[in-house]
């Protein structure tokens, strides 16, 4: 094995010296941190959204709290994908379709890792269905932020 093919085998310790010091280097950028400032406040907009669309559908008309989960989610991620895409990434001049479908697969991967935790929390802790699904939110955020910087509206998509 020759130095270049070890240095992009996954798992090695070059491959892991080169993520870390990616990672060290965007930490250290301004306009990632400028970035995530923009996505937490969309996602602010979304989740107050989701949590009151939640609310209105499993405390008001009694809907399970896993359907209510998933319509919340749905009208919540429309409006976080129109913001992120022209605000947070500034990604407008990218193709909106490809976008889009990227957008929503990091979203659903987020909303099932949501949906997981809103699952345990409700049924094996017992916690009060509006408290779980915004705890359950908000462990999903960093997930969906690292999917949609680094994916969805990334350079050149």
């Amino acid at each position: 094995m020759n130095v270049t093919e070890e240095t992009f085998t996954p798992g090695t310790p070059a491959e892991t010296a080169r993520v870390h010091t990616r990672v060290r280097h965007g930490l250290t950028q301004p306009h990632n941190w400028i970035q995530l400032l923009k996505f937490l406040c969309v996602g602010g907009t979304g989740y107050a959204l989701n949590l009151a669309v939640f609310t209105l559908l499993a405390v008001g008309f009694n809907v399970h709290h896993l359907v209510a989960a998933t319509l919340a989610f749905i009208v919540a991620v429309l409006n976080n994908f129109w913001l992120n895409r022209h605000w947070t990434f500034g990604a407008s001049d990218g193709h909106a379709g490809f976008q889009a479908a990227r957008f929503f697969t990091v979203s659903v991967v987020a909303f099932l890792f949501s949906l997981g935790v809103l699952e345990v929390l409700v049924t094996s802790f017992g916690a009060p269905k509006v408290l779980a699904q915004a705890v359950s939110l908000a462990v999903a955020t960093p997930l969906n932020f690292i999917g949609n910087k680094m994916w969805s509206f990334g350079q050149g998509r």
